[in-house]
C-alpha cells in the first residue's frame, strides 16, 4: 500500500511538469516559433529540479515508511507490552482467586473438622447408648448366628354370659341353650388367665435366602378333650411351630403347625400377618374362617404385587345330623398310646385337606381368592347293624342278606365323597385410621374351617358320608390411632337341611321332634348305688356309671353339676350369627413393652332348622336361642 501511494505521488509531480513544459513551450511557439539552446538548457535544469524535488519526495517517503514501520513496532510492542501485562494481571487474578479458594477451604475444612469432630461425639455417645440399650433391652438375643426374638402376653381376662354354657372366655358358639335349659336360666362369670401366650421367633440370614422357626403357645386347651378339629389343641396348647426357607428369588417353603392358608393374612401368604378379629374371645367370632394345623406351604412372591401358594394340610372330619345306623365306621378314640385323646373321636383321613391361594396388592386394598378340597372317607356295612331287608331307605333292593338281621360285614366296603368350597377376602383402609375388611368362604363339608364349629358331613341311611351346604360371611370394621383400637363385627355361619323323608334322619329334617325346646326338666340323675332285687334288670346309667344290685329298691340322687338339658329338642342348627363390638385402650405402648385393656359386647343367635310339632303337625317350631356376653382383658405384652 506504501509502494503504490509513493509512486502515485511520483508520477503526479511528472505529469505536473511535463505539463508545464508543454505550455511553456506552446506559449513560446506562439511567440517564437523556433526553440533556443537556452530555452533547451532551461528545460533540462527544470527536469533536473524536479529529479530533485522527486528525490527529496523518495526521501521523505522512505523516512516516512522508517517512521510508520518505527510507530508499527512501537505499537506492536505496546500491544505485546499489553497483553504480557493483561497476561500478568489475569496471572496475578488467578493467583489470588486461588489463593482466596484456598483460604475458604481451610476455613471450610476448619469448620468440617470441627463438625465431624461433633458429630463423632455423638455419634460415640449415640454408639454407648445403643450399646447400653442392647445389653440392658436387646431386640434380639444372638445366637451361633441367628436373631432369637422372644415374645407373648400376659392376661387377666372375664366374662359374663347372661346364658351359662360352663365355658371359660373360650366361647363353644354351637352350643348356646335354648329355654328349656337349665343353664338357660342362669347367668355365669368366668375370670382367666389362660389365654396368655408365650412365643419365640429364630431367625438367621444366608447368602440366597433366610431361615427362620416360629413356636407360640398358651394354656387353652383342655387335657381329656383335646382333639385335631380346628386348633389342634394339646396341652400345653401348641398354637404354632413351624419351620420356614425364604429364598431371595421369593419362593419360601413353610412346614409345621401354622395357621391354615384358609385364614386371611395382611401382606401376601406371609406367616404371622394373620388378619385375626381383635375380640378377646380366643374362638374370635362367628363367620371367620380358620384353622391351626400341621401344613406344608409353598408360595411365590411375584414384585410384592401379586402372590401365589398351595398347601397340604392335616385333614379330620367332623361328623353331624342324627337318626344314622351303626353301618359305618369313620375313624376311632383315640390311642393313648399313639398320643391321641382315648375320650376324643378321630376320623381315618384318606387324604390332607388341598388349599390353594391367590393374592393381589395391586396399591389400594388386600385381595384373596382361595379354594379347598376335601376328601370324606368311610367304611360301610350294607348287611351291618342289625338293619332289616326291605326296610326303606336303607339298603338298595339289589342287596341280598342272609336273614332278617345281619350282624356281619357282608359287602363291606369303603366310600369316598369329595367336598370343599371356595372363598374370598376382601382388605382395604379408606382413610388413614379405618380399616374395612369382608369374609367369604362357601362350599360343601367346609364347617370345620368355621369357627362355630359346625359339622362336615352326616351319614346317609345306607352309611356313606353326605358333605353339608355350608357358608360362612364375616364383615369387619376397624378404628386404629395411637391410643385406641375401636372394632365392629358381623358374621353367620349356616349349615344346609339334608332330609331323607325318615324320622329325624339327616340333619336339620322335618320331622325331628322340637316340642320341648323350651320345657325345663329337673337335673339329670346320677345314679350312684341304686337298690334293686337281684333279680331285676340292671337300668342303664347316664354316663356310663355302675350300679350294685344289693337286694332292695332305691331312688336316684340328683347331682347338683349336672343341668338338664331341653328335651325333646331333637333338631339341627341352621345358622348362627354373632354381633361384636369392642375396643382395646393403650396405656403404654415404647421400648418396655406394651401396656392396654380391652372391652368386648356380643350378641349371639343360634336357630334351629323347622320342626315338626306332635301337638300340631301342621305348625313348625323353629327353636331359636340367644346369648348376650360382656368380656373384659388386662394385657402386659413382652417388648
Amino acid at each position: 500500500m506504501k509502494s503504490v501511494l509513493r509512486w502515485w505521488v511520483i508520477f503526479s509531480l511528472i505529469g505536473t511538469s511535463l505539463a508545464q513544459t508543454a505550455t511553456t513551450a506552446t506559449k513560446k511557439k506562439k511567440t517564437a516559433p523556433a526553440t533556443t539552446a537556452s530555452e533547451v538548457q532551461q528545460l533540462k535544469d527544470a527536469v533536473a529540479a524536479q529529479q530533485q524535488q522527486i528525490q527529496q519526495l523518495r526521501d521523505e517517503m522512505r523516512q516516512r515508511d522508517a517512521a510508520l514501520q518505527q510507530a508499527q513496532q512501537q505499537v506492536q510492542a505496546a500491544q505485546q507490552a499489553a497483553e504480557a501485562a493483561q497476561a500478568k494481571a489475569e496471572q496475578a487474578a488467578q493467583e489470588a482467586s486461588q489463593q482466596q479458594q484456598a483460604v475458604s477451604n481451610l476455613k471450610t475444612d476448619v469448620s468440617d473438622m470441627k463438625q465431624n469432630a461433633t458429630n463423632a461425639a455423638l455419634s460415640l455417645q449415640e454408639t454407648q447408648k445403643n450399646i447400653k440399650a442392647s445389653l440392658e433391652s436387646p431386640l434380639a438375643l444372638h445366637y451361633k448366628g441367628i436373631d432369637i426374638t422372644p415374645g407373648g402376653f400376659l392376661a387377666a381376662e372375664t366374662v359374663w354370659r347372661q346364658h351359662a354354657l360352663g365355658a371359660d372366655i373360650n366361647t363353644p358358639f354351637n352350643s348356646i341353650p335354648f329355654d328349656g335349659s337349665t343353664a338357660s336360666h342362669m347367668s355365669e362369670f368366668f375370670g382367666s388367665g389362660r389365654q396368655s401366650r408365650i412365643s419365640m421367633l429364630a431367625e438367621g440370614k444366608l447368602d440366597n435366602m433366610k431361615i427362620r422357626g416360629y413356636v407360640e403357645a398358651d394354656f387353652l386347651s383342655a387335657g381329656v378333650t383335646s382333639n385335631n378339629n380346628e386348633s389342634n389343641s394339646y396341652t400345653l396348647r401348641q398354637r404354632q411351630a413351624w419351620g420356614q426357607a425364604a429364598l431371595n428369588d421369593g419362593w419360601t417353603f413353610t412346614g409345621g403347625q401354622q395357621w391354615s392358608l384358609v385364614t386371611e393374612t395382611k401382606k401376601g401368604v406371609e406367616n404371622r400377618t394373620e388378619a385375626l378379629p381383635m375380640t378377646i374371645d380366643p374362638q374370635y367370632t362367628v363367620g371367620f374362617s380358620w384353622a391351626r394345623q400341621y401344613g406344608f406351604r409353598v408360595s411365590k412372591n411375584i414384585g410384592n404385587k401379586a402372590w401365589l401358594a398351595f398347601s397340604v394340610e392335616n385333614a379330620q372330619t367332623t361328623l353331624g345330623g342324627h337318626g344314622a345306623t351303626n353301618n359305618f365306621i369313620i375313624g376311632s378314640q383315640g390311642s393313648g398310646g399313639g398320643l391321641y385323646n382315648g375320650t376324643t373321636n378321630y376320623s381315618f383321613n384318606a387324604t390332607p385337606d388341598f388349599v390353594g391361594k391367590i393374592v393381589f396388592e395391586p396399591g389400594f386394598g388386600h385381595y384373596e381368592l382361595f379354594g379347598v378340597i376335601r376328601d370324606f372317607r368311610d367304611r360301610t356295612f350294607p348287611c351291618g347293624g342289625n338293619v332289616a331287608v326291605g326296610k326303606t331307605g336303607l339298603l338298595p333292593a339289589s342287596t341280598t342278606c342272609d336273614g332278617a338281621k345281619f350282624p356281619n360285614a357282608m359287602g363291606a366296603n369303603n366310600v369316598s365323597e369329595l367336598g370343599g368350597g371356595g372363598g374370598a377376602n376382601v382388605r382395604f383402609t379408606v382413610s388413614k385410621h379405618v380399616d374395612i375388611g369382608a369374609h367369604f368362604l362357601g362350599g360343601e363339608g367346609i364347617g370345620r374351617y368355621g369357627t362355630a364349629g359346625l359339622p362336615d358331613v352326616i351319614a346317609a341311611p345306607d352309611g356313606h358320608l353326605v358333605p353339608l351346604t355350608e357358608y360362612q360371611a364375616l364383615g369387619t370394621l376397624e378404628f386404629h390411632s395411637k391410643r385406641w383400637d375401636v372394632y365392629s363385627n358381623v358374621g353367620m355361619e349356616y349349615a344346609g337341611r339334608q332330609d331323607y323323608g325318615i324320622t329325624n334322619v339327616g340333619y336339620g329334617s322335618p320331622f325331628a321332634d322340637n316340642s320341648g325346646c323350651g320345657t325345663e326338666h329337673p337335673p339329670s340323675s346320677t345314679i350312684i348305688n341304686v337298690l334293686v332285687p337281684t333279680t331285676s334288670t340292671l337300668p342303664v346309667v347316664p354316663g356310663g356309671g355302675t350300679v350294685t344290685p344289693v337286694g332292695g329298691v332305691g331312688t336316684p340322687l340328683s347331682g347338683g353339676f349336672n343341668p338338664s338339658n331341653a328335651s325333646p329338642c331333637n333338631g339341627d342348627t341352621r345358622a348362627i350369627l354373632e354381633g361384636t363390638l369392642g375396643m382395646w385402650y393403650r396405656f403404654y405402648n415404647g421400648p418396655k413393652g406394651k401396656l392396654q385393656m380391652g372391652l368386648q359386647y356380643s350378641y349371639l343367635d343360634r336357630n334351629q332348622w323347622s320342626a315338626i310339632n306332635p301337638a300340631d303337625p301342621a305348625v313348625g317350631i323353629s327353636p331359636n336361642a340367644t346369648e348376650n356376653m360382656f368380656l373384659t382383658s388386662f394385657r402386659y405384652y413382652l417388648p
